[in-house]
């Protein structure tokens, strides 16, 4: 019946929160915390009223957004280390057009959520044509791009966009370039929660739509499992490596736009998301799924948001729950040793059944002992 309900793959990341949690509850012990009363916390922090839920949502929404961006690199065979660097330039551009148009909000905000898409598309661009026409590891490329957004933002911000006060953020957008909405903001009893969330929500859709149901989706796979078996079955890899790297670029684009024009009100310099490298984590608890990537991501918004409740009411340090975070994504990213465990313990559970040639050899055998 287990096994019909969950597959073995949700059950490996089952196991891996399991094991995370349980790596928590013996750092608590060494600390002299209790345990259950630390858990308790944790997650009461993030859903013990409507305005912590409605936060624990907003900190996922960009780690919904990031984890998507690397899943989709991931089930196309790449290894997309430059969402933090991606999102950076979708939160510049969609900053930018915020605090340079003045339009109504219905028509500046779509305008705004495209230009962050278009910027990090953009600059997911750039590793995808070096893979594809000089085959330059995504990696180091996606790496270097992550450092040239940082330097990019660092002289852009104070050069036009400077704030009132500080040299080191830009100005504060203005009520019409933010997706928060009032009526979402009074819903959730004044928490950050935004319309961010929806368009991941969307996204989410969208890029499990194009995943399993296209033929966009069937060869961007097929060139990930193999490239030259793609090839030769009249695929166009090199295409198709471009096009998955901008739509992994366009979606951590969408969520610097969700963070820096929806959780925050603002861009600062000299500071890398972390929700780019987050997303990293979230995708491999997720199993490189769009809807286990959502799940994921609603589960480190909870853990994100409750942290600093757990250590406010037991003291318990905050970096407990990175540290169960960093433990599970151990475990995860480990997770053929757990597939091992669990094929080598179903074949000692496993009951021998007699095959039909047995049966056979052992009538003929008891037959000729009776003559």
């Amino acid at each position: 019946m287990i096994r019909r309900l969950v597959s073995k793959d949700t059950l490996i990341a089952l196991i891996a929160v399991v094991l995370g949690l349980t790596a928590g509850a013996l750092l608590m012990l060494l600390t002299g915390n209790n345990p259950i009363e630390g858990f308790t916390y944790l997650f009461k922090g993030g859903t013990m009223n409507i305005e912590r839920f409605g936060n624990s949502l907003a900190t996922a929404t960009p780690l919904i957004l990031t984890g998507l961006s690397v899943a989709f690199a991931f089930k196309t065979g790449l290894f997309n280390i430059g969402a933090a660097g991606q999102m950076l330039i979708g939160g510049l551009c969609a900053t930018a057009i915020g605090l340079t148009l003045a339009l109504p909000k219905p028509i500046l905000l779509p305008i705004m959520v495209m230009a962050a898409i278009i910027g990090g598309a953009l600059w997911g661009l750039v590793p995808g044509l070096l893979k594809a026409k000089f085959n330059v590891h995504e990696v180091v490329a996606t790496i270097m791009m992550n450092w040239i957004s940082y330097w990019v933002v660092y002289y852009i911000v104070p050069a036009y966009f400077k704030g009132e006060f500080l040299e080191t953020e830009s100005r504060k957008i203005p009520d019409a370039a933010s997706l928060k909405v009032e009526w979402l903001t009074e819903l959730f009893n004044g928490s950050y929660l935004n319309l961010g969330f929806f368009l991941a929500i969307i996204a989410v859709i969208i890029i499990a739509f194009i995943l399993n149901r296209t033929t966009l989706g069937y060869e961007l796979k097929a060139v990930g499992f193999n490239r030259y078996a793609a090839e030769y079955a009249g695929i166009r890899a090199n295409r198709n490596i471009i096009l998955s790297m901008m739509i992994a670029g366009g979606l951590a684009g969408l969520g610097g736009a969700t963070f820096y024009v929806g959780y925050a009100s603002n861009i600062q310099i000299g500071v890398l998301p972390t929700q780019g490298f987050d997303g990293i984590a979230v995708s491999l608890l997720g199993l490189n799924s769009p809807w286990g990537v959502f799940g994921s991501a609603i589960f480190f918004g909870l853990l994100h948001s409750g942290k600093g409740f757990m250590n406010a009411m037991t003291e318990t340090p905050p970096e407990i729950a990175d540290t169960i975070i960093a433990t599970m994504i151990y475990f995860a990213a480990t997770s053929i040793l757990i597939e091992r465990a669990w094929d080598y313990f179903k074949k000692r559970t496993a009951k021998p059944k007699p095959s039909l040639a047995t049966g056979v050899n052992d009538t003929v055998i008891s037959e000729e002992g009776g003559e």
